[in-house]
Order: structure tokens, then sequence, then C-alpha cells
């Protein structure tokens, strides 16, 4: 039998499968934003998101927020991400995440943002965020309510 096809929206780079990019709507004169996406690994060896460019801000970086001692902090992912064969990361809110830097513009709900991820093997991909409202958790509809579960079994440290 024939693996399931990615839906419409999804996008592959290499063995990679990119789901559900979307960002978090900006309230006027932010300066960054956040992206959040899902991406699975369909291949047998593994790849790293290693980064990424938006038009709409000067720098995109991967970061990730943990809490500790019940203080929240936030660090860059100067390796990037590594997604491990047959597995799937999730790029969520208060986890690991898109950081876009000095925004040349507001992220309004309702906008598509073009984004270009970089990976190690599988190279650049275009993927455009669905901008959300501003306390959204996930892409409205999509049923998002594991979106603050995170596999960071591959994550690099």
């Amino acid at each position: 039998m024939a693996a399931p096809s990615a839906r419409a929206e999804d996008v592959k780079a290499g063995d990679l499968v990119i789901s559900q990019p979307w960002a978090r709507a900006t309230p006027g004169g932010a300066k960054i934003g956040g992206g959040y996406m899902t991406i699975e690994n369909k291949g047998a060896s593994p790849d790293r998101l290693i980064g990424g460019s938006a038009d709409i801000a000067d720098k995109v970086q991967l970061h990730e927020m943990t809490t500790v001692n019940g203080v929240m902090k936030m660090r860059p992912l100067e390796e990037g991400v590594t997604i491990e064969p047959g597995k799937t990361i999730k790029l969520a809110p208060g986890g690991i995440h898109l950081m876009l830097f000095d925004l040349k513009g507001t992220l309004k709900q309702g906008d598509q943002v073009p984004v270009t991820l970089q990976f190690e093997k599988a190279g650049k991909a275009n993927v455009t965020l669905d901008v959300q409202g501003v306390g959204a958790q996930g892409p409205a509809g999509a049923g998002n309510m594991d979106m603050k579960m995170h596999d960071h079994s591959g994550m690099k440290t």
C-alpha cells in the first residue's frame, strides 16, 4: 500500500514534510514575532533545521523556551534542531519556535507570511505562515489540543 500523500498545504523538502505553519499576530510596533509548525522526517537519516529567512524580518532564528524553577527562559538554538528519521517535531508556543527579529511590519490576523526554512540536508523550503490571533495556541480549525506537547528527543543542546 502506498503511504498517504501530504495534504495540499503541506510542504515537502527532501524527506521532510512541513505542515500547519502559522504565526501569532503582533501588536503595532512589535519588532519580534514567532513562527510555528510541525516537521516530520519520513526518511532514513536525520536532518536538521538550522535557520531561515523572511522578507518581513531582518533575521530568522530557532529558539527554545524552557521553564527552570518556575522561571521561563529563552535561548537561541545555535546548532538548530535535529529531526530524527521517523520522528515529528512541533515548533510551538512555549517550546522550540522560529523567532522573526526586527519585523518590517505588523503581523496581522489573516495575513500570509512567506518564510524560507534552511535545512542541513534538504536545503531550502518555502512555507507560508498563516497569521492567527495574538493569543492563538495553534492554527484555526486544526484541532491542536496537543500543541504544547513537544518531542525534544532529536534536539541538539
